[in-house]
């Protein structure tokens, strides 16, 4: 697509009042909080050739969907302690092990309480957004820039549009319609929305599709931040593609979003969810008039599942004690080596292991 075509996208879905889709009863994608569970996540790294490692862990903190517990480590660094991010509050376990350090290992496990979430949009009673939040959450970062391209595609997005539900609507989507997801793509994606943009190519993973709803959320004057986490446990309404396979969730890796809304505080957007389900439910490449493309659509505007823990909410991430350039986001273990920063993507070559468990009583 090229940017008068994108542009011309936008004003169509920026004019057409588009309303959530109708789904048949057949496909129940329906999450409701009832009730926590709780889950144990850990992350073992055995670097073999590097000395510092930089875990993050999900210790995001939401009233009505995350709970962070206890956080534990074991193993044979010389320094490891919890650290954050000072602008986000992003936590991670920074790691140090000794030069001559034979076979050097780390675990850390936190527990963590999560459920589903539903938000009434529009109909809760929640205090304003503060006046200092609001700004952050409308800031640019060094990849969602908020001017330019992006604040021109999305005001042709949301013309005519005065209520911020009415513009975070038609932004999901028109994210929806134009993007879509890339097998391809490494990870998660990097999330430059600039280049996505002037390139044309509205194609990715997660931290793509859901950094670009967000960017151009942020240029038309609504809050929204993108949510880094993992999934954990399957799906409970059976779909294959928004679940964890295994125990073993070591690229399980998902970004999600919100957006602010008024009476609704911050509500779960997932647009890049929708294109994955269009890709890789079972028998993949499904038509969005699918039914379970429909379902996802109408879902993951204002609920997602509580299989899912969250990280962090951060940008432009500066390691402590690292010499590397800030990370767009921290969602991997990170490690260097005298060479500098290990491929958080090749964990077979990194040496680390993530898994998850659920917990009963």
């Amino acid at each position: 697509m090229n940017r008068r075509d994108m542009l011309k996208a936008g004003l169509a879905a920026g004019t057409i009042g588009l309303a959530p889709r109708l789904v048949s009863a057949e496909v129940n994608f329906s999450p409701v909080p009832k009730g926590w569970r709780t889950f144990a996540l850990t992350t073992r790294v055995e670097p073999t050739f590097a000395s510092k490692a930089w875990i993050p862990l999900p210790t995001f903190a939401a009233d009505d969907w995350q709970r962070p517990g206890a956080t534990t480590w074991t193993g044979n660094a010389k320094v490891a302690e919890k650290v954050s991010d000072p602008k986000y509050g992003a936590e991670m376990l920074q790691v140090e092990w000794a030069a001559d350090q034979q076979n050097p290992v780390i675990e850390v496990t936190t527990q963590v309480q999560a459920q589903n979430r539903a938000v009434r949009i529009g109909q809760s009673s929640v205090a304003p957004l503060g006046d200092e939040e609001r700004r952050f959450n409308l800031m640019a970062t060094a990849l969602l820039p908020v001017d330019g391209l992006v604040k021109e595609t999305a005001e042709g997005i949301v013309r005519g549009k005065t209520a911020d539900v009415d513009k975070a609507r038609a932004l999901y989507e028109w994210v929806v319609d134009n993007t879509f997801r890339n097998a391809a793509t490494k990870g998660c994606g990097v999330g430059d929305v600039s280049w996505m943009l002037k390139t044309g190519n509205l194609n990715g993973k997660c931290a793509d599709l859901n950094a670009l709803y967000v960017a151009m959320a942020r240029s038309v004057g609504v809050p929204a931040r993108d949510v880094y986490g993992i999934r954990v446990v399957p799906s409970e309404f059976g779909f294959k593609s928004l679940g964890a396979g295994s125990e073993v969730v070591t690229k399980a890796q998902h970004c999600r979003a919100e957006v602010w809304l008024s009476n609704s505080g911050w509500t779960p957007v997932d647009p890049a969810d929708v294109r994955k389900v269009v890709l890789e439910e079972p028998p993949t490449n499904l038509s969005m008039t699918d039914l379970k493309v429909a379902a996802a659509r109408r879902t993951l505007f204002g609920a997602w599942e509580g299989n899912w823990l969250a990280f962090n909410v951060a940008h432009d991430v500066k390691l402590p004690g690292s010499k590397e350039s800030p990370l767009p986001f921290l969602m991997y273990p990170q490690a260097e080596d005298k060479g500098g920063a290990v491929d958080p993507l090749d964990p077979d070559a990194f040496k680390y292991k993530i898994t998850a468990r659920e917990l009963t009583a």
